[in-house]
């Protein structure tokens, strides 16, 4: 059987966000995955980037990493999304993204697609929970299939046992919870889940 294709998408104002799509990506390929790391393209005026100088940084940092297309979805047979929240939802960049993807949805392009998410915030209440199950809403609409993390592993726990998926909470630029095992597990068992999928439609 070829390996799963994982399209681990991101948006990301600083490093977090990016951080843990680069600790996705690990784990999928640990797990025998092909693995895209891609970002949504930025909306936010050049002027607003540059009055912030972490941001800046950042935008420099990814300015190589490729742009999401929509063929990236139709590629991939697994999909993990990596979002900060924004009032308890997610940013405009990811949502004007999946707003883009009518075309595919219209011919059952995505359908079937084995799906999962992360996010972070400046809290430890601040929304990450809430942004995950929006991206979920709109997964449901696609006809994915939904892979949280659950309670299934000891790292979710030690990264703050969110089970909805991973969630951080970033303080001063650094993260609060150690994160990165709980990260790389969920993106196992997002590429396991994917492997039954495609084995039962080959």
């Amino acid at each position: 059987m070829y390996p799963v294709k994982l399209a681990i998408i991101f948006y990301s104002m600083t490093e977090t966000n990016y951080r843990l799509a680069q600790w996705a990506a690990e784990g999928g390929m640990e797990q025998g995955a092909e693995v895209r790391v891609l970002r949504v393209p930025e909306l936010a005026s050049e002027e607003t980037i540059q009055e912030n100088p972490a941001w800046k940084e950042h935008v420099d940092r990814v300015k190589d990493v490729p742009i999401v297309k929509l063929d990236d979805l139709e590629w991939a047979d697994a999909i993990i999304f990596s979002v900060p929240t924004r009032y308890g939802t997610m940013p405009g960049q990811m949502k004007q993204f999946l707003d883009a993807t009518g075309k595919l949805w219209f011919h059952g392009k995505l359908t079937n697609k084995v799906v999962s998410a992360m996010s972070s915030a400046q809290n430890a209440h601040g929304g990450q929970e809430q942004t995950i199950l929006g991206i979920y809403t709109a997964m449901y609409h696609w006809g994915a299939i939904v892979v949280s993390p659950g309670y299934t592993d000891a790292s979710l726990f030690k990264a703050g046992g969110n089970p909805y998926g991973t969630s951080v909470t970033v303080q001063n630029g650094k993260m609060v919870e150690d994160v990165q095992a709980a990260v790389k597990y969920q993106a196992k068992r997002t590429v396991n889940v994917a492997k039954w999928i495609v084995a039962g439609n080959s």
